[in-house]
């Protein structure tokens, strides 16, 4: 047989037997740039990815990782000026409006799929203010955390002749005092810019209260910014940082936040994502590890909010795509199994009743 009639006979066996990844065809695709990069994490998002995939939908992305969603971030920025913005960005909820404003989120993807699923009863406003523009959903809002939390190894405190927890900015430097004595790295952190704004704001949160937190850092009153509440917080933070990990400088929060699962360190001063390395490491809430609030911070929470924000698309045919990401992202099992992994809340306020 010469090779045209082989060729003929391909043709036509193809014709007749077509392949088989035809039949299960992708319905859409959907490319999401995230920073859910660390163990924990992973594990947390793969959850939503192998949801959409069984979903018959296609997933693209595997995470930025670095600064704390910095890098990603500059991934997104590029790509949206080269007007080749993703399906869906992780964006933290204040940025949002930012974003929308730029013409560059899509007001209409998630009508429908909100008004189905219900959104507007099953979040708090403060939720879906965060998340909506001019009335309507740019984004899926995915969890909530809370950020002035004190991740403890108490064997390590043990060996340091610590036996409670700090409640109070005294205690902490009593425990971190030990805690240099003793050998260990008294405050386990990576010195990135929004570590450092982290540890910054659960300080001025612990000296000038929740009402001076807000004028100062939420409101930007002048008052509040230059007064005597914001210079003593400056001292506190000046104090806390000697008892930071002097080779810290730099380092992811999940490479610092492993010190403390490993035993080197004793604290970290990090949001509750910071569980998810605890939980991917098989250590026991209460027992390998206690997470208290920051010294002084007990009865206030800030708080942020992990979102996937939807961009507006050359191809329509994505719409399906991001449609089905925002309803697996609310939906009950992924908000229980993400948080579970995350450490973080739900933000369906049905979510108790489901738990249980």
């Amino acid at each position: 047989m010469n090779s045209m009639s082989r060729l003929a006979v391909v043709i036509s066996l193809a014709s007749l037997f077509p392949l088989s990844a035809t039949a299960a065809e992708s319905k859409g695709t959907v490319e999401v740039v995230h920073w859910w990069t660390s163990g924990g994490e992973k594990a947390a998002v793969d959850v939503l990815k192998a949801q959409v995939e069984k979903d018959g939908f296609t997933w693209k992305g595997d995470g930025i990782s670095g600064g704390g969603g910095a890098a990603a971030m500059t991934v997104l920025k590029s790509r949206a000026m080269a007007s080749n913005p993703p399906g869906a960005a992780q964006i933290k909820g204040p940025d949002i409006q930012d974003w929308a404003k730029m013409g560059l989120l899509d007001t209409d993807a998630l009508k429908d799929v909100a008004k189905a699923e219900k959104w507007d009863s099953l979040l708090d406003k403060k939720v879906s203010d965060t998340v909506k523009y001019d009335g309507d959903y740019v984004a899926v809002p995915v969890n909530i955390h809370r950020v002035n939390w004190l991740w403890i190894n108490p064997e390590v405190f043990k060996k340091a002749g610590i036996d409670k927890a700090p409640t109070t900015l005294e205690e902490f430097y009593a425990a971190g005092d030990k805690l240099k004595k003793a050998g260990f790295i008294p405050l386990a952190h990576g010195g990135q810019p929004w570590q450092d704004s982290t540890v910054f704001e659960a300080v001025v949160l612990s000296v000038m209260g929740a009402d001076g937190y807000k004028k100062a850092l939420v409101d930007l009153d002048k008052g509040a910014l230059t007064g005597e509440g914001m210079v003593k917080s400056l001292t506190e933070l000046k104090k806390v940082a000697t008892y930071m990990d002097v080779d810290g400088k730099g380092q992811d929060w999940n490479l610092e936040a492993a010190k403390v699962i490993n035993g080197k360190a004793g604290m970290q001063i990090m949001g509750d994502w910071a569980k998810s390395e605890w939980t991917a490491a098989k250590k026991v809430a209460g027992k390998d590890y206690q997470c208290v609030a920051f010294p002084g911070t007990d009865k206030a929470f800030t708080y942020n909010i992990d979102s996937l924000a939807v961009f507006k698309q050359k191809d329509k045919g994505t719409t399906a795509a991001q449609q089905d990401l925002a309803k697996v992202a609310m939906g009950e099992d992924f908000q229980k199994v993400f948080s579970i992994n995350k450490g973080s809340i739900p933000v369906r306020q049905d979510m108790l009743q489901v738990w249980l």
